[in-house]
This record gives structure tokens, C-alpha cells and sequence, in this order.
């Protein structure tokens, strides 16, 4: 019920967007009765058609309407499909229902978070690293922090992405107006650094020719490619970082399927803290992708240019536009950090490591180039000389498995699919035999 519910969602979502743009259309983009005398922001103007995923529902609606009969397999949007371990559930149901009596009734919380929930952050996830607990905010998701953040830096920085990434970066930075115009020609935005990072660097760009930006996002394990890269890459891309004077956001959402001893944090790092700021979360790692919990870390040594801290900005940007995360979804995170926990939720990102390793065998017999799936719970397949789009229409048509196409998450991906791991084990075994009898 819980995956449908979300496909569901979704699909509603993309009905009224697409409901919106045909009426839009029809009108000549105005209202035909009243318009109001306020402008649009001009950075919406510059976002291209509709965000990645909504626009893939979009598809899968369509296609569930020629083929009403079908059975539909999920293996595009990175949603998990697995139960919360039962302590955790508990833990926030008994939190909730003690709201309804007067000893167990709280409202508003510190902003930064549960003092509990940060220092069991610190002590279980930091454990070896000099990360502190007032260096810990919890927040309610890693893409909601990704947008304070560009909040925080403003509309005058410069950014740097890899290429691939996980589209929000460059989404929110177009919206705080930090780039220019769309190349239609290139795939790019002005005034982005796309950092290659494909196979035949493996998944790592040249930093010898990277130009300085004020910003690098960066993901490791990386979305889409699965790719986590080695401490030698990060302690590059650190060393990099301090002779520019350039911050690292540090997206470390998939940290936990990190299995052959590559860092899962860029704490792990010397010098990091001078040049970094991570953001982590709880959906992956724990099935709270509709609960919404995580938590970034800004180091005290974090400074601007004029020696003012990073950290203190941030607070002030966490006082002003945020109330903090839900003090329910709080308890389930305490929950999830205890041995009990650990071991449970641990357990889960074992079988979708397991859901990968289907996938990558099934992709591999049929002689295609198949990266990531050790390290993330996304598979990297590469159809060469095909169009993203054409293959995922072709698959969908074809089988009707959903899958992601990998020029979505920026021109780098062209030829690529991603394909999930979170997904029940009968359906990726399914989704594996169907894409076998087509390929």
C-alpha cells in the first residue's frame, strides 16, 4: 500500500501540472479574466519542462492507461519499499500517542533539533571523526537542506556539479538565480561547471582542468551512477577545495550501502572541516523517504572570506525558514540509532544491496557495460549509441518496467539508464526476467 500510495501521489501530481500547461495554452499562457500586476521570477522561466521524476509519472500514468491490464514494475524513482523495522515504528507511535496526554504534550522544538538525536548522531555515525553534536542540525530531508543551502549562499555564488547528478542542485541553483540561461545546444546552464564524471574517468573529473567555483556539489556514493569515490579521489577534490577557497556541499545520502571501505563521509577527510559541509538523511538509510528526517553537519573551522563562520549564517537561515523536523520523526531516528536499530535498519539496506546484485547480473549476461549497484542502490547501464529516452520509452513499452533516463540527470548521462534496487525481491526478479527476454 505504502509504494502505491507514493506511485499514486505522483501521478496525481503530474495530471495537474499537465491539467495546468493545457489550460495555459489554450488561454496564451494568461488568465482570461484577471492577471495580477506581479512578475514572475524570471529564474522559473529558465527551468527546463518539468522536473525529472514528475514528468516520468507523467509517462507512467499514460502508459497505465493503454495498457490497463498491466503489471507495472517500478525500478525508476529511488523510493524504498521495505517495512520500518518495527522498534523504530514503534518508538514514534508511542511518541505520538503521548502527545495526547498533558505529561507527554510538547510543542515546538529547538530548530536545530532533538539535543538527544544530535548527540546520537555524533556519537554512532561520527563515531571516530571530530564531528560535535552542535556541528549537527536535523532537518527534515536532504533535498529540503539542499535548497536552504542555496538560501544561505545566495544568488551570487558560482557552482560546480558533477556530471551526472542528482537534478536538484542545478534546479534550486537556476531558481536562487546563481546561473544563466539554458544552452539548448549543449544541455548545459551558463555559468555551471559541469564536472565530467563518467567511466572513462572512472566517475571522477579532472580537477587539472576544473575552473574554480565558489561551490562544488558533490555526491559519494554518487546519484545516478552508484559510484562512491576512494579516499584518494576525496582527498583530492578537498585538496582542491582549500587552494580555491572553494565550499564542498557534500551529499552523503547513500553512505550506508557503502561496502569495500571507500569514505562515507568527507570528515573522513584531513582538512575537510575547513572546506565542507555534508548532508545526510535518514530515507535511505532507514525507509523515512515519506517521514522525512536527516541531518547536515557545518563545522565550527567553516569560514567566509572575511573569517565569519559558515555555521552561524546557517542557524540563522534554519531560525528564520524553518521550525524544525517533526519531534515524531525525531523519536523514529533515536530509535534507528540504538543497537536495536542499527541492526535492523542495517539489515534492510542488506537486501537491497542483494535487489542490486540481481540486477547487475542480469544486465551483465546480456553484454551491456553495467556500473554502480555495489556501493548505492542504483544500477548504471549504458546502451551505447541509443538516446536515454528512446530506451527508457522502449523498455516501458516493451516489458512496462519504469526505469530513469540517465540524460535527466545531466548531458553525461545520455546513453544511460538508471535502474533501482529498492524494490520488492519478486519484482526485480520479474523486472530482471522481462528485460532478459527482451534484450
Amino acid at each position: 500500500m505504502y509504494k502505491i500510495s507514493i506511485t499514486d501521489s505522483l501521478i496525481q501530481n503530474a495530471v495537474s501540472l499537465e491539467s495546468s500547461q493545457r489550460l495555459l495554452a489554450e488561454k496564451g499562457g494568461m488568465s482570461a479574466e484577471y492577471s495580477t500586476r506581479v512578475a514572475r521570477n524570471v529564474n522559473m522561466e529558465k527551468l527546463q519542462s518539468n522536473y525529472l521524476f514528475p514528468e516520468i509519472a507523467a509517462r507512467e500514468m499514460k502508459h497505465r492507461k493503454k495498457y490497463p491490464n498491466a503489471k507495472v514494475i517500478s525500478l525508476g524513482i529511488g523510493d524504498t519499499t521495505q517495512p520500518i523495522p518495527l522498534n523504530v515504528a514503534l518508538s514514534m507511535a508511542n511518541f505520538a500517542q503521548a502527545l495526547s496526554t498533558p505529561e507527554g504534550y510538547s510543542g515546538y522544538g529547538l530548530e536545530q533539533g532533538n539535543q538527544e538525536l544530535r548527540k546520537a548522531v555524533a556519537a554512532t555515525m561520527y563515531k571516530d571523526l571530530p564531528v560535535k553534536d552542535t556541528e549537527i542540525f536535523i532537518s527534515d530531508g536532504s533535498q529540503s537542506e539542499i535548497s536552504r543551502l542555496q538560501l544561505l549562499l545566495g544568488p551570487h555564488v558560482s557552482i560546480a556539479v558533477q556530471d551526472q547528478s542528482f537534478p536538484a542542485y542545478v534546479d534550486s541553483g537556476v531558481i536562487i538565480g546563481q546561473t544563466g540561461d539554458y544552452d539548448h545546444a549543449s544541455g548545459r546552464y551558463r555559468n555551471i561547471e559541469y564536472m565530467k564524471c563518467g567511466p572513462e574517468n572512472n566517475f571522477f573529473p579532472d580537477l587539472s582542468k576544473t575552473p574554480r567555483t565558489d561551490i562544488i556539489f558533490f555526491c559519494s556514493p554518487n546519484n545516478p551512477t552508484g559510484h562512491a569515490s576512494s579516499r584518494e579521489q576525496l582527498t583530492q577534490l578537498v585538496e582542491f577545495a582549500q587552494r580555491n577557497g572553494s565550499i564542498i556541499i557534500f551529499d552523503s545520502a547513500y553512505a550506508a550501502f557503502v561496502s569495500d571501505g571507500s569514505p562515507r563521509s568527507i570528515f573522513e577527510i584531513p582538512g575537510a572541516r575547513k572546506v565542507a559541509i555534508e548532508v545526510a538523511s535518514f530515507s535511505k538509510l532507514a525507509g523515512f523517504t515519506g517521514i522525512r528526517l536527516g541531518w547536515t553537519v557545518v563545522p565550527d573551522e567553516l569560514l567566509y572570506s572575511d573569517g565569519f563562520p559558515v555555521q552561524h549564517d546557517f542557524n540563522r537561515i534554519i531560525c528564520t525558514c524553518f521550525n524544525g523536523a517533526s519531534k515524531v520523526a525525531q523519536a523514529g531516528g533515536l530509535a534507528c540509532l540504538s543497537p536495536e536499530g542499527l541492526k535492523a535498519i542495517n539489515s534492510v539496506v542488506d537486501y537491497y544491496k542483494e535487489n542490486a546484485s540481481i540486477l547487475i547480473d542480469s544486465f551483465t549476461s546480456l553484454g551491456l557495460d553495467v556500473y554502480g549497484g555495489r556501493n548505492a542502490p542504483y544500477v548504471w547501464v549504458h546502451f551505447p549509441g541509443s538516446k536515454s529516452w528512446d530506451v527508457f520509452n522502449e523498455i516501458l513499452e516493451k516489458t512496462h518496467i519504469i526505469t530513469v533516463p540517465g540524460s535527466g540527470f545531466g548531458p553525461g548521462g545520455e546513453g544511460f539508464l538508471r535502474v533501482t534496487a529498492f524494490g520488492q525481491r519478486d519484482d526485480i526478479l520479474e523486472a530482471s526476467r522481462r528485460i532478459k527476454s527482451l534484450l
